[in-house]
């Protein structure tokens, strides 16, 4: 008999993703429970190594991350010895870059022999695959997701986000540390005189991994929040990668999207 632990972060994901799963254990790390499941083992890197044993201990052989997490600040007195053993890894990872620090995340739980497994082979109701999903296109829409594209594709080669906002070609805000939320107020808060004429396209969000990244670990994701903040932004839509961004709540993205004049593409 197989189990699947859920580690588990911030938001709804977490709840989706064990909603497809039989008994999943559901694993927090401290400071970051998730909404709407109960949390069973709550957990700090300090300590990582305990924890892997307690997997393995409760029957765990695969494992699948799901959530928002960000990196959380490691007290040296909660080091246990074996933990403190892979400090030089962390750091050396952590001090290259997010991706390189989920990679190294991955490493870890696989060479205590469990089975890393992405969400899109879990929920793939979840990341949907190429399509117009609301609204329509216009020429110019496609252009300025290929100019997104191309924009995301590019900070995501130097680690820095998965997001960009362009309208007309014209690129009014790209995704870093803040993330997609504070990227996307500050669109909304630009000067009418720094944005194109609405008339001759609206712009749009757009989500893509970065180049190169394992999708088993930190896919982006979208929900009905994210349509009600690009609606306010004033933009046309959203477009993303199909089959590489995790969609939370679908069909209500879709009827917001309807509601308030916007399209969702996935994007092939």
């Amino acid at each position: 008999m197989t189990r699947t632990a859920i580690i588990a972060g911030k938001g709804r994901l977490p709840a989706a993703v064990a909603g497809v799963l039989d008994a999943p254990l559901i694993c927090a790390l401290d400071g970051f429970a998730p909404d709407g499941v109960q949390v069973d083992i709550t957990f700090r890197i300090e300590r990582l190594v305990p924890f892997l044993r307690a997997l393995g201990d409760a029957g765990v052989d695969k494992v699948t991350f799901a959530g928002a997490v960000q990196r959380p600040r490691l007290d040296p007195a909660l080091f246990d010895p074996a933990t403190a053993q892979l400090v030089p890894r962390l750091l050396a990872a952590m001090q290259a870059g997010d991706d390189a620090t989920l990679r190294e995340v991955i490493a870890l739980f696989e060479e205590a022999d469990f089975a890393v497994v992405g969400t899109a082979d879990i929920a793939p109701a979840l990341v949907p695959g190429a399509g117009v999903l609301a609204g329509a296109l216009t020429a110019p829409d496609e252009r300025d997701a290929a100019r997104a594209a191309a924009i995301v594709a590019a900070l995501g080669a130097v680690d820095v986000g998965q997001g960009a906002v362009v309208q007309q070609g014209l690129c009014l805000g790209v995704e870093a540390l803040p993330g997609t939320d504070a990227m996307l107020a500050g669109v909304a808060a630009l000067p009418t005189g720094l944005r194109p004429d609405p008339a001759r396209g609206r712009g749009l969000f757009y989500k893509a991994p970065k180049p190169g990244q394992d999708c088993r670990i930190d896919l982006p994701a979208i929900g009905p929040a994210t349509v009600a903040r690009v609606a306010a932004a004033g933009l046309g839509g959203i477009a993303w990668q199909a089959g590489a961004v995790i969609c939370l709540d679908l069909p209500q993205m879709v009827q917001a999207a309807d509601d308030a004049g916007l399209y969702l593409w996935a994007r092939p």
